[in-house]
């Protein structure tokens, strides 16, 4: 594990150094998520029956998933897109290492070294000057960090798998953009997920892209009961094995059939 653990280490602190973009990123978030609070308010305004969320829970909602959202696995790995495109992903399959296990660290570094920096600024700020709450307990508190580090291990799952498509698309730009699409969607980036019609709320309670960010950051509010921690962790568990399993399959069929200048 020594190889994996040091690559994972040396690439946090690689893009820990990107302070700068970092702190304007913050400032796009902190804009987005206003904007977000605003449209949404203007929906509680208007609504008539009884919402499974308060407008203070999703108020909460709105800033913590703006603190996480380079968590989201919406990206290709641009210098593994490089690679392919020039052919020096051959360089990838002399490695002494498990190329899968290699990416999959890399993909956990990428998703979060970002968060680390944005998070604390942003969350910091919301509770400063808008209307972040504290965790409902401090139980909530933990067991949605909990689920955070579930929902680290499935993004870098997703994003592994995303990177290894790279290997047939060469380009990846179409792949990329119509898994974001996706993502955004069905994690509850754009709305929460229990805003969603309740004959869609089985199939979005388990598709995996639930367990990204809807689910944890329901529980910091005490939407969901810290209780259901349990449920939502095996959900993330059996979708990132499902993922990790079927990404290994597929990394074995690209690199069989990898051609490179022609060889």
């Amino acid at each position: 594990m020594s190889a994996y653990v040091a690559l994972f280490s040396a690439r946090v602190r690689m893009l820990l150094q990107y302070r700068a973009a970092a702190l304007a990123g913050v400032g796009t978030q902190l804009v987005f998520g206003l904007i977000r609070i605003m449209i949404l308010q203007a929906f509680y305004l208007n609504a008539t029956g009884v919402q499974p969320m308060s407008g203070a829970e999703v108020v909460d909602y709105i800033w913590l998933s703006q603190a996480t959202l380079t968590l989201l696995p919406i990206w290709i790995d641009g210098e593994i897109r490089g690679m392919v495109r020039s052919g020096t992903v051959v360089y990838e399959l002399t490695r002494p290492v498990d190329l899968y296990a290699f990416w999959y660290a890399r993909a956990l570094a990428s998703r979060l070294a970002p968060v680390m920096l944005r998070a604390a600024p942003l969350l910091l700020l919301a509770a400063l000057i808008f209307d972040l709450r504290p965790p409902a307990s401090v139980e909530a508190g933990v067991a949605c960090l909990v689920a955070l580090l579930g929902a680290l291990l499935l993004s870098g799952a997703i994003s592994t798998l995303t990177n290894i498509t790279v290997l047939w698309t060469i380009a990846g730009e179409g792949t990329a953009q119509l898994l974001s699409v996706m993502i955004v969607v069905l994690s509850g980036m754009v709305v929460p997920l229990a805003l969603f019609p309740d004959w869609l709320q089985p199939f979005l309670m388990w598709q995996p892209f639930a367990g990204l960010m809807d689910l944890p950051l329901r529980i910091y509010s005490g939407n969901l009961p810290t209780d259901a921690l349990g449920g939502i962790l095996l959900r993330q568990a059996l979708w990132t094995v499902a993922l990790i399993g079927f990404g290994r399959w597929l990394l074995g069929r690209g690199t069989r059939s990898l051609v490179v200048q022609g060889g």
